[in-house]
């Protein structure tokens, strides 16, 4: 008797087609093969733990030390695996890594071409498609929620990128708790569940629009499905790791404790008031609030110009080219950094900015405001604008662990832009909720016991005795 159904053979379009779907695993980590004597004791526990699962993700603030734990972990998966480790960096940042090598005793070396350097190669995410993955036997994506910035073709290219490398870190500290975008990504990136794989599994598209109610866990129109919500953090914390201080992990925070943070606002009004109106009123809407912006860039870069008049290190974080153009013409010994410029000139700028041969530094948060460690700086004059990651990451530059001084940011602004800060502020608020939230829901989920420093006893009332 014939068979009713003749098996078919697989074309090889399709052939490559689940070609690009599969993962290339490496089962699980290994146990550290150099241990690494220059790591504090949380960054060792999250050495380890990253060496052991193999792939995965550390959420941790600025100074934690991400980079010395990236290449702890590079240098032993090199060894593991007899090839070479690639980091990702954004630009500029790649010295950096160089540099924290020469300090550790670790060599790496900073790939602009197609070269490959062995234990550790560095390059920036503009450069990755020089690369080859197969000549890598792991890659750490530092400030990797910079993903989630890119445009849908880079990010795949990145992930696609990943795929076929069987050990895989990524390091931020922005991976805010309630965007699962950057979850999603970061998700897809080493491995585990697609970011719509994800979305379709633990949340429910409301068609209705944003469900009042859920808290920090409601982004727009998804939210969590009846029972999934703990299944979600399970899940999260299975392949992360989330961290603001050591304490979070159990250990002790010693120096680990980040100095003042000074704000200053400064208002400053528009010498015309706007057309058909006796004085100015709060920007209600995006058209209104750009307007505001380009009738008041001389008034609010004189500020600026004014507050920079100092001796000591400043940058000036702005989001116009006519505000930068302006503040360069108003303070002279500054170094203005432009979207449109090279990235070997703005490598250069940002290392005479590091050096200290430059004094004041003029950029944008989109251009500079990922990865770089200003901690010789302790005063940013800042034009602010609704994007609170942007404000983070730019004020974080400085205001990180390892910091010695107080930090001050001047705020400059307009009457009309009232709501702008108020946003951020919001932000700010909201932001910290949720990091503080999902470090508890990951030391639940891990039975972590935090350290605590109370020392006032509790005193029953006489029923209870």
């Amino acid at each position: 008797m014939k068979a009713l159904i003749q098996p078919q053979i697989l074309d090889d379009s399709y052939q490559n087609f689940l070609q690009t779907r599969l993962q290339q695993g490496c089962g699980n980590g290994f146990e550290p093969i150099e241990d690494p004597k220059f790591l504090f004791d949380f960054q060792h526990h999250l050495f380890r733990w990253a060496l052991n699962r193999g792939r995965s993700a550390i959420f941790a603030d600025c100074g934690l030390g991400k980079t010395p734990i990236s290449l702890a972990w590079a240098k032993n998966v090199s060894v593991k695996t007899g090839l070479p480790v690639l980091i990702l960096t954004p630009l500029a940042v790649a010295h950096q890594f160089v540099r924290e090598g020469e300090k550790f005793g670790i060599h790496v070396r900073y790939c602009k071409d197609r070269e490959v350097s062995k234990p550790i190669s560095v390059t920036n995410y503009e450069r990755l498609h020089l690369q080859d993955p197969s000549f890598y036997g792991g890659i750490v994506c530092d400030e990797s929620s910079i993903l989630k910035n890119f445009s849908g073709k880079t990010r795949r290219q990145i992930t696609e990128f990943m795929r076929v490398i069987p050990y895989r870190l990524l390091c931020t500290a922005t991976a805010a708790p309630n965007d699962y975008i950057e979850f999603g990504t970061s998700s897809e990136a080493i491995g585990e569940l697609g970011y719509m794989d994800m979305l379709s599994r633990f949340f429910k598209h409301d068609s209705g629009g944003f469900a009042p109610g859920h808290g920090m866990f409601s982004r727009g129109q998804w939210r969590f499905r009846g029972h999934s919500e703990k299944e979600f953090w399970r899940w999260l914390v299975s392949w992360s790791r989330a961290i603001r201080k050591p304490s979070d992990l159990g250990f002790s925070d010693g120096r680990f404790k980040l100095p003042q943070l000074k704000l200053r606002q400064y208002v400053v009004s528009a010498r015309s008031k706007p057309e058909g109106m006796l004085f100015e009123l709060p920007a209600m809407n995006l058209h209104e609030q750009r307007g505001e912006l380009r009738r008041t860039v001389k008034e609010r870069c004189e500020k600026a110009a004014e507050l920079s008049d100092t001796k000591e290190s400043i940058v000036c974080w702005c989001n116009l080219n006519d505000e930068s153009k302006l503040l360069r013409n108003l303070i002279p010994d500054a170094i203005e950094i432009r979207g449109d410029h090279s990235d070997d000139k703005k490598e250069e700028a940002f290392a005479g900015f590091e050096s200290g041969s430059v004094r004041v530094l003029i950029t944008k948060p989109t251009i500079a405001g990922f990865g770089l460690n200003w901690q010789h700086c302790a005063h940013q004059i800042f034009f602010p604008s609704h994007s609170f990651e942007q404000w983070y990451q730019a004020t974080r530059r400085s205001w990180r662990f390892g910091q010695t001084r107080d930090v001050t940011i001047d705020i400059v602004t307009t009457e009309g832009q009232s709501r702008v800060l108020q946003n951020l502020q919001r932000k700010a608020i909201a932001a910290d909720k949720s990091f503080s939230n999902l470090v508890t829901l990951t030391n639940d989920a891990l039975s972590i016991d935090r350290i605590s420093n109370f020392s006032t006893k509790e005193t029953l009332p006489i029923w209870l005795s």
